[in-house]
């Protein structure tokens, strides 16, 4: 692909690399909340993208001043897309996002605004707060609840804590983001909260249901030890390896959320080829 063509640009600016850990989100929260409504799907997956693309967008527009001093090879500082367009295109999204899960029903309508809410917050502040990473915690809570309430079921409290889980582990995540672009070393506090999914599900699962629980947190607990281990050690492996590998991360997180209550087979099927996709995207879509 022409490192200069508009498609590289808007893929690099949507960063679509991340797409899948939303669709992965959405399945969660759905069986959560019941499964069922089929008819509703493909209004949740094209409306909470819609919402992730936009957010995507609008966080480089609200960046254009830093990536000119910081970032000089993303899109609008070298010239490829004019900020005006981004502005547009993301909040175009956005709007749509929140027409879309409209048609999942008034408390995913709802939820979607608080998202959009959110993404425009976290957008803002992200580079002025040092508790950004909660906002961004926060997003993913909310594509839970959209997605709960989509189910036929409802939106109930395993959505709510299973939301809750991941949006602690987003939290750390986000909160190893903020070094991504600096120089100083990766802190070793927020570590712990990116166990907080395993120590959720070990604490409501008992009895039969404590098997496939505890068979997809020690995948979670090896994949996360894998990501930090260069924290810890204090490696030189860049800040960036060690997002990307966390972010794929989570679709064992959703994998986690949902494991009781699915089959094994559907389980690793679903989740282990969103991970696979998220991996691929990573290494093929451009990220500036």
């Amino acid at each position: 692909m022409n490192p200069a063509s508009p498609l590289r640009t808007l893929l690099a600016i949507g960063r679509v690399a991340g797409l899948p850990t939303v669709w992965s989100n959405c399945l969660a929260g759905w069986w959560l909340g019941g499964g069922g409504n089929y008819w509703k799907l493909p209004f949740l997956f094209l409306g909470t993208s819609a919402l992730y693309t936009g957010g995507a967008f609008l966080n480089d527009a609200f960046d254009e001043e830093f990536d000119r001093q910081r970032r000089a090879e993303r899109p609008i500082p070298t010239g490829r897309i004019s900020a005006s367009r981004v502005w547009r295109l993301g909040f175009g999204q956005l709007a749509l996002g929140i027409v879309l899960l409209f048609f999942c029903g008034k408390v995913a309508a709802v939820a979607a605004v608080l998202l959009a809410l959110s993404i425009l917050l976290y957008d803002w502040a992200h580079r002025l707060f040092i508790a950004s990473p909660w906002l961004m915690g926060a997003c993913r809570f909310w594509v839970y609840a959209i997605a709960g309430a989509t189910g036929m079921g409802g939106l109930n409290g395993f959505v709510v804590f299973c939301g809750a889980a991941l949006a602690i582990y987003v939290v750390g995540l986000g909160c190893v983001a903020r070094r991504e672009n600096g120089r100083r070393a990766v802190p070793l506090w927020p570590l712990p909260l990116l166990a907080a999914p395993i120590m959720l599900a070990l604490l409501m699962n008992a009895g039969e249901y404590s098997h496939p629980a505890g068979w997809v947190s020690l995948v979670l607990g090896l994949w996360v030890a894998r990501c930090v281990r260069p924290v810890i050690f204090q490696d030189e492996t860049s800040p960036g390896w060690i997002v990307a590998n966390l972010l794929a991360g989570i679709m064992f997180v959703d994998w986690l959320s949902v494991a009781p209550q699915l089959p094994p087979a559907t389980g690793a099927i679903v989740f282990l080829a969103l991970f696979g996709l998220a991996k691929w995207l990573q290494k093929s879509v451009p990220s500036a």
